[in-house]
C-alpha cells in the first residue's frame, strides 16, 4: 500500500494544507516593481531597495547660473547626447564649494526634460527621451549593483547622481564604484550615466594619497589604484572661486529674475558687505544674499 493511500496520510493532508495557507498569509508580499515612469526624479533608498519618486526637484533655472558657462555647455551637450541614445560620458564636477556643481546637474537635467517634452509636442523626428535623475547618497554606493539591476531592465534612461562624493582613508566603497563605472563583467548599462560632485579632484584627501606614497611597498602602484577612480569619469569639469565681476553678475541675474527693484550701486554695496561677512564669493553666497534681500523687501523668490 502506498503512503498516499494510507489512512494516516489522508488525515495529515488537510492539516498540511491549512499550515501551508497560514504560512503564505504570514509571508511578506513580494515587492512590487517600481514605476519608473512615475516621475522625472527619484531618490534611491538602499534599505529596502526602493526608488522614491520626487514630485518637485529643488533647483534653479539654468539661465541663473553665472560664471560656469563652459561647464554648463559641456555637461548640457553630454546629457543631450545621452538622452538621444548616443554614447555619453560619466561626469565628475569638482572644485570650489558653493559654485553651483549640484545646481548645474539638476538644472541641466530639467533643461533636457523640457527639450524632450518640446520635441514630443512637435513630433520631432530627432525626439529625445526624458531621462530620469536618480539621487544616490554616498553611503549607499555599495548598493549600486542592485540599483543597476533595476535600471538595466527599463527602456528609460537614467542619470545616477551622487552629490558631495568623497572617500576617506578607511573607506573602501570606492572599489564598488570603480567596478560599476567601467569594470565588472556586465559593465555599466547603456541606459545609465553617473554624475558626481566633489570638492576633491581625485575624490580623496591629499594627505591620504601622500600617506599611501610613504607607507606602501610600491608607492606608485598603491596611489594609482586609488586615484584611478576619477579616471573612470570621461568628463572632468572644474569649478573655481569667482571674481567680483562674476559675483555681481550672479546677484544682478537673481535680482532681475525676481523683480528686486534696488539701484545697482546699492545692490553691489550690500552684496560686497554680505560676501565679506561670509568670507567668500560664490553662487551659494549670492543666493543667500538674494534670499535675505527679498525677505527685507517682502518679495518671494520661488
Amino acid at each position: 500500500m502506498s503512503l498516499d493511500s494510507s489512512p494516516l496520510s489522508s488525515a495529515l493532508l488537510p492539516v498540511l494544507h491549512r499550515i501551508a495557507i497560514a504560512l503564505e498569509r504570514l509571508a511578506p508580499p513580494a515587492p512590487s516593481a517600481p514605476d519608473l515612469t512615475a516621475a522625472d526624479a527619484f531618490v534611491w533608498h538602499s534599505e529596502g531597495g526602493r526608488l522614491e519618486p520626487v514630485a518637485t526637484v529643488n533647483r534653479v533655472d539654468l539661465v541663473l547660473l553665472h560664471g560656469v558657462e563652459r561647464q554648463r555647455d559641456t555637461l548640457l551637450a553630454n546629457t543631450r547626447r545621452f538622452a538621444a541614445g548616443l554614447p555619453a560620458n560619466n561626469a565628475l564636477l569638482w572644485g570650489a564649494r558653493g559654485m553651483g556643481k549640484s545646481s548645474l546637474v539638476k538644472a541641466v537635467h530639467a533643461t533636457v526634460v523640457e527639450d524632450a517634452a518640446t520635441a514630443d509636442r512637435n513630433a520631432s523626428a530627432a525626439s529625445l527621451a526624458a531621462p530620469a535623475l536618480v539621487e544616490i547618497h554616498r553611503e549607499d554606493i555599495p548598493s549600486l549593483p542592485h540599483l543597476l539591476q533595476i535600471t538595466r531592465k527599463s527602456p528609460r534612461r537614467f542619470i545616477l547622481f551622487c552629490d558631495d562624493l568623497s572617500f576617506d582613508i578607511q573607506d573602501n566603497h570606492y572599489k564598488s564604484l570603480k567596478a560599476v563605472l567601467e569594470g565588472g563583467v556586465e559593465g555599466r548599462p547603456d541606459n545609465v550615466v553617473f554624475y558626481a560632485t566633489s570638492n576633491r579632484r581625485h575624490l580623496m584627501p591629499r594627505d591620504m594619497i601622500e600617506n599611501e606614497r610613504s607607507t606602501a611597498i610600491n608607492p606608485s602602484e598603491s596611489v594609482e589604484e586609488k586615484v584611478s577612480l576619477s579616471d573612470r569619469f570621461g568628463l572632468w569639469l572644474g569649478f573655481h572661486n569667482c571674481d567680483q565681476a562674476t559675483f555681481f553678475a550672479m546677484i544682478e541675474g537673481y535680482a532681475d529674475r525676481f523683480g528686486l527693484d534696488v539701484p545697482r550701486a546699492t545692490l553691489h554695496a550690500e552684496a560686497v558687505e554680505w560676501s565679506m561677512t561670509r568670507g567668500a564669493r560664490s553662487g551659494r553666497v549670492a543666493w543667500q544674499f538674494i534670499q535675505d534681500l527679498a525677505g527685507r523687501l517682502g518679495k518671494g523668490v520661488s
